[in-house]
């Protein structure tokens, strides 16, 4: 049986100039919360996930701790080959998992180029494996890498984009799946799970983030946009079939290759209404920025059965500064939570988790205080996709007080409010 921990702290990694990753057990790896560095414990490192992928991070020297006093430690040349340049190494962890501590590093100059939009966790090398800061946050399997056979896929994918050749929503979908590798999509064709509705081409919001949109010059997205907005038989056409056929069936409308579905929210209306008129089976979910209430009663009178509602955080403030938002603000979002709560529906929130600011005291405090006012069910532990130093200058962050921790922020919410769900992925409620 694999061991769950390391049997001591990992060795810091390192990249060299032609991508090479090695390890350098003249320091232990570091972990970094907002800029903070700490020496992970054992407990919270974990093997490094399947179908998780390690980057090298150009322009950033990695840093790590001394054995002896537990002082962090900047690494700013290849100890082996002191003549050539090194760069740091983080891990992107596979689905399902949460990060403890983000990759530790100092910048080397002011022309270092913005990360691209992933998560960057701590990873370090011992018992002849890689180990990463964090842990598992839902047992669900749907997108685990040993799910997917590609042959399989691409068989069934291009049969159904064949069947279906004139539904655009599934033709949009069979690029997601065989382009981008998107885990919902690639579950759809395989008829299974959870399934994708994109249906707006346009947003409310300029997320710092956003992955399918980014202005020029800045890090790149990550996929493209969808161009049109399905009609409410298309949306009707792919979700009956896999509400009626999927095992645990959920059909989710707020992909990442879209905008804010709540700008499209008629033609959700009379999607979900045309769904519901022919079964009742698995659940109808919304992705959303949460931010028109009016358009998420609707949508709940429709029979919306669930909502996800994206938080970077429960603070006004940073909110906007993240979000940047056109017309709406926190109130609007917290009001849509309201509003699902008032019929009765389930509420999670995608709450990102970047250490050091999640877990930070003024935060802890505004989720509290956020949870305690609206009583959401459910909390999805994602990671924020975002080079993390660029993040703390968007937010303005100053984490005036050392950061709870991860694991200990985590204890404390289960501790405050018994009720509340925590995981990674919406759950199926029927």
């Amino acid at each position: 049986m694999t061991a769950s921990h390391p049997s001591s702290v990992p060795s810091l990694l390192f990249a060299t100039s032609t991508g090479e990753i090695l390890d350098y057990g003249g320091l232990h790896m570091a972990g970094s919360a907002a800029g903070r560095f700490y020496k992970p414990r054992l407990q919270e490192l974990i093997e490094l996930p399947a179908g998780s992928e390690l980057f090298a991070l150009p322009g950033r020297l990695p840093v790590g701790i001394e054995p002896e006093g537990d002082e962090p430690a900047l690494l700013d040349a290849d100890p082996f080959h002191p003549d050539q340049p090194i760069q740091a190494v983080a891990a992107f962890m596979a689905p399902a998992h949460t990060a403890v501590y983000t990759a530790a590093f100092q910048t080397a100059s002011p022309e270092a180029p913005v990360l691209p939009l992933f998560a960057y966790t701590a990873v370090g090398w011992a018992d002849g494996k890689f180990w990463v800061a964090g842990f598992r946050s839902d047992a669900d399997c749907r997108q685990d890498a040993n799910q997917f056979n590609q042959r399989l896929l691409e068989q069934r994918t291009r049969k159904q984009l064949q069947r279906l050749a004139g539904n655009r929503l599934v033709q949009h979908l069979g690029k997601c799946c065989l382009t981008y590798g998107c885990p919902a999509a690639r579950n759809y064709f395989l008829g299974r799970w959870e399934a994708p509705l994109p249906c707006s081409p346009v947003c409310n919001a300029a997320c710092a983030g956003c992955i399918s949109l980014q202005p020029s010059g800045c890090c790149p997205s990550t996929q493209d946009r969808i161009t049109f907005v399905p009609s409410a038989q298309e949306i009707a056409e792919l979700a009956v079939e896999h509400l009626q056929s999927a095992p645990k069936p959920i059909v989710s409308f707020g992909q990442g290759c879209e905008g804010e579905p709540l700008l499209q929210a008629e033609v959700m209306e009379q999607g979900i209404r045309l769904i519901r008129s022919r079964t009742n089976q698995g659940t109808i979910n919304l992705n959303t920025n949460g931010s028109l209430p009016d358009a998420v009663e609707r949508l709940a009178q429709a029979g919306l059965d669930s909502i996800r509602i994206s938080l970077n955080s429960a603070q006004p403030e940073k909110h906007r500064l993240y979000y940047r938002p056109k017309g709406f603000g926190l109130e609007d979002v917290c009001q849509s939570i309201a509003t699902m709560k008032r019929y009765g529906r389930h509420v999670s929130l995608n709450y990102f988790i970047l250490p050091g600011c999640t877990d930070d005291p003024d935060e802890f405090k505004a989720l509290v205080e956020l949870i305690d006012a609206f009583r959401p069910d459910f909390i999805q532990l994602r990671n924020l996709n975002m080079d993390p130093e660029y993040y703390l200058r968007v937010i303005e962050h100053k984490g005036v007080e050392p950061p709870l921790g991860i694991t200990r922020w985590l204890a404390q919410l289960k501790a405050k409010f018994p009720a509340l769900g925590f995981g990674y992925y919406n759950p199926p409620l029927h």
